[in-house]
């Protein structure tokens, strides 16, 4: 007892004396940060490199900061709009030492006109590092990956580099690259058949998003805008990249008389060594390849000539040989198994260009002449045969043959097939202008578009399980058998559209930043003879008396005329009267900027509502959206979206999203009717009558969710180091998504309530940097030429969850049941990867 005693006093003392021995090991640094000119300055951050000790400056400049003692440390000073400075220190224990600094403006070459362009030119615009798709660690490295992560935008496919905002689906999103729109092929139906994404991040010098609100200067679509921007090289270099997965090749250059500049870009990318993880078992030969260039000659201050080009060769070759899939619960586990005969060959050839005429009759006044075209040209050819069977497991822990198939539930074969071709151009001429007044942005435009797409469709699916597909009893000498999904059409559409728009933005008060921008644009489509007019309004506003806040609000009028998808039906029939969807927009945000960790964060917040009408219901399979044009709806989508933004580790950008979603729709002429026997008993539900029926109920389905109504999102990305070595760095991409939903084949939408299984994705990725900022330059004649060399591996699906891509769809030997076979996304897997900069 008396030992127990004095352990407890020795616990007392060790307590009372620790934290005493952490203060003698510690030092302090104070003193005032102050500009050139000597004026104090607030909010400088104050931080040792790789530790987490930090603060900032207070009104008059003045800071202090306890920092570990008897090690080097190297201070580091940022200030917006000011050059970072560090300087090295090595202090005693409990020593204080005084270091007043000062820091400098950053210079920019740049003419002033073109700083208040920017400033007013892109207000409702969210800025994203094009830098960090080069260390994203996910399977594409696009600049669709980033986009991924922010909030509003989901993705459950990592296959692909598509993405729905705020309840839209994909072909309601717009890019531009270079102010010109570009598109995507038609013809897709999954990730492993889209190849690379038309954006070269190489390539790239900003990025710009809206998730909603967007100005009247972008064009007609429901949901989003990615503004990319190529730079324009000053000198020569390049980068250049090689993986398991692909390689890259960037080079650029300018004349010595600084007129002429010309940008290239190759990539290759094959996903055979990410598509072996599939449940399917077979022989997969994915081929994808693109060449971009970027030319321009700027014969004077005021006149300049910019060319783009960009052919893509994206080829797709399966030969299935077996599949195994498990589902299903502990209690209730089933597999799917399946032999495969035959095989898939997908062919795209896509090239677009563009030529870009810009003259300044003034530095206020830029006049800019478009021209660009759009080939598509794509096959689907396929004949697979699959002889499948579906088994009942052992689910009792007790048996030896856990596990295993316990009795069988139904077997079936079935066939798909298709010869599909689609040929599609799109050409258009367009005039963009501006003038940059003192306090004024105003812009215009005008389009002619004109559109020929020729698609012929020969597609069928059968499937001789018990209730699919059996003999017909018209002839009994020469019985015939129903096909499933049967697809025969040969389509032309020839359409012209023409479009303009007007906006101007006001800097009404310079103290408080507060600025408006109202515009309106309108297209008219010879098609389906339709003139739409949208308006909108955006406003900003940072109140003089807070300036760590920043208020906005825009709203408007968005409509989205068909392109040829949203017209053609199920079966393959064009509907060329379909009228344009439309989507009413009104959002209010915040950005607010605080000081945490020692560091600059910013929280931006958005609420929103859009009121849908006049909608084109679809579902979707996997990457294929089928619409259904003989329908229309009208809708909402509702939510609210989070974006903490900043250094969680100084040096380091990294951010985390939030999203909450609710959109759903309401389909007109969807009734339906439940019919009943004498018994009383349910026989069939559906638009057709079923003579043994005495009885009926007229079922009005009313709102229901709408296929991108993924109700929860959350988006991660996250940089590290380790701080005694920052050489050795860390990259984490999250997503997650709850259920979306989904239902049976067929045009009965009201059927689509079911939900998937969340979607969950961690890929990582650990590099050391051998050549750049941290490591000293080596004297060698070939690496000293290189800017940046890294090497890195990378761990897709770090937590080995099965996402769901699709479902098939089978029925048992009783044809009492339908079962929905999942089809699960890849596995996790290894990558090794290089990245060079000269």
């Amino acid at each position: 007892m008396r030992w127990i005693g004095n352990g407890k006093l020795f616990l007392l003392l060790f307590a009372l004396i620790s934290p005493l021995y952490a203060l003698s090991q510690q030092a302090k640094i104070t003193g005032t940060i102050s500009d050139s000119l000597g004026k104090p300055l607030y909010g400088v951050t104050v931080a040792v490199f790789g530790k987490p000790a930090g603060t900032t400056t207070n009104d008059v400049g003045f800071y202090s900061l306890t920092v570990p003692a008897n090690e080097p440390l190297k201070i580091v000073f940022t200030y917006t709009g000011m050059k970072s400075d560090t300087t090295v220190v090595r202090l005693e224990a409990g020593e204080e030492k005084t270091i007043n600094h000062t820091l400098r403006r950053t210079i920019y070459q740049i003419k002033e006109f073109t700083i208040h362009d920017r400033s007013l030119k892109r207000v409702n615009l969210e800025p994203i590092n094009p830098k960090i798709v080069t260390v994203i660690p996910t399977p594409n490295q696009s600049v669709e990956d980033l986009i991924k992560t922010m909030p509003g935008v989901s993705s459950a496919n990592e296959l692909s580099s598509s993405y729905s905002v705020r309840g839209g689906n994909y072909d309601e999103n717009l890019v531009y690259i270079n102010d010109f729109e570009v598109y995507r092929p038609l013809l897709v139906r999954s990730g492993q058949q889209e190849g690379l994404s038309v954006i070269n991040p190489d390539m790239v010098s900003d990025i710009y998003f809206s998730a909603g609100g967007f100005d009247a200067i972008y064009g007609d679509k429901l949901s989003s805008v990615l503004d990319i921007t190529y730079r324009k090289p000053h000198k020569f270099g390049g980068s250049v990249s090689a993986g398991l997965l692909g390689g890259s090749l960037e080079l650029e250059n300018r004349s010595p008389n600084k007129k002429w500049y010309w940008m290239t870009g190759f990539r290759y990318k094959s996903t055979s060594y990410l598509l072996n993880t599939f449940d399917t078992r077979g022989d997969y030969k994915p081929s994808f390849g693109d060449f971009q260039v970027l030319t321009g000659y700027e014969f004077s201050k005021r006149f300049s000539v910019e060319l783009f080009g960009n052919y893509a060769r994206n080829n797709y070759s399966l030969i299935p040989e077996s599949r195994e899939t498990n589902f299903g619960t502990i209690s209730d586990a089933k597999r799917f198994t399946v032999y495969f005969e035959g095989q898939e060959a997908d062919r795209y050839r896509i090239f677009s260009g563009a030529a870009s005429f810009t003259y300044r009759p003034s530095e206020k006044t830029k006049l800019k002449l478009i021209n660009s075209r759009f080939d598509t040209r794509e096959e689907e050819n396929f004949d697979i045969l699959g002889q499948y069977f579906l088994d009942q497991l052992e689910n009792d822990l007790g048996k030896d043959n856990f596990g295993d198939v316990a009795f069988n539930l139904g077997v079936g074969s079935f066939l798909d097939h298709a010869r599909n071709r689609l040929e599609g151009m799109v050409y258009s001429t367009e005039h963009k202008g501006e003038y940059i007044g003192e306090k004024i942005l105003l812009q215009w435009g005008a389009r002619f578009q004109h559109e020929d797409i020729s698609d012929r469709l020969h597609e069928w699916y059968y499937n001789d399980s018990s209730g699919f597909s059996v003999p017909t009893p018209r002839d009994s000498v020469n019985p015939q058998i129903t096909l499933n999904d049967v697809v025969i059409a040969r389509n032309t559409q020839v359409s012209n559209r023409y479009s303009g728009y007007l906006q101007n933005t006001w800097l009404i008060s310079d103290t408080a930043h507060f600025s408006i921008t109202t515009g309106v644009r309108a297209q008219y489509w010879d098609l389906n003879r339709q003139l739409v007019v949208s308006p909108r309004i955006s406003v900003r506003y940072a109140p003089p008396s807070r300036k760590n806040l920043v208020l906005r609000a825009s709203g408007g009028f968005y409509y989205q005329p068909p392109y040829y998808r949203e017209l053609r039906g199920l079966d393959g029939t064009l509907y060329p009267d379909t009228k344009a969807q439309k989507s009413i927009h009104i959002v209010l945000g915040s950005d607010y900027t605080f000081l945490a960790l020692g560091r600059e964060f910013k929280l931006t917040s958005e609420v929103y509502y859009k009121f849908l009408e006049n909608l084109i219901p679809y579902k979707v399979d996997n990457l294929r959206i089928r619409y259904l044009p003989q329908y229309t709806s009208h809708g909402y989508a509702r939510g609210i979206d989070f974006r903490l933004f900043g250094e969680f580790v100084p040096g380091a950008e990294s951010w985390a999203s939030l999203s909450i979603l609710q959109t759903q729709e309401d389909l007109k002429g969807d009734a339906y009717y439940v019919y009943y026997n004498a018994e009383g008993e349910e026989i069939i539900s559906g638009y057709t009558f079923d003579q043994r029926a005495v009885d009926s109920t007229r079922i009005e389905p009313g709102y229901i969710p709408r296929p991108t109504d993924q109700r929860v999102t959350f988006g991660l990305f996250f940089q590290d180091f380790l701080p005694s070595f920052p050489t050795y760095k860390m990259q984490l991409s999250l997503l997650f998504g709850t259920g979306l939903p989904f239902g049976p084949p067929g045009k009965n939408r009201y059927t689509d309530v079911l939900r998937t299984p969340n979607y969950r994705r961690v890929d990582i990725g650990f590099s050391k940097q051998l050549i750049g900022e941290d490591v000293k330059k080596p004297h060698s004649r070939f690496f000293g030429k290189f800017e940046s060399l890294w090497v890195g591996i990378e761990v897709f699906n770090l937590l080995q969850v099965s996402n769901v891509a699709s479902y098939n769809w089978i029925t048992d030997i009783t044809n009492a049941r339908q079962y929905a076979v999942p089809n699960y996304l890849t596995s996790r897997q290894l990558n090794i990867r290089l990245n060079a900069k000269f």
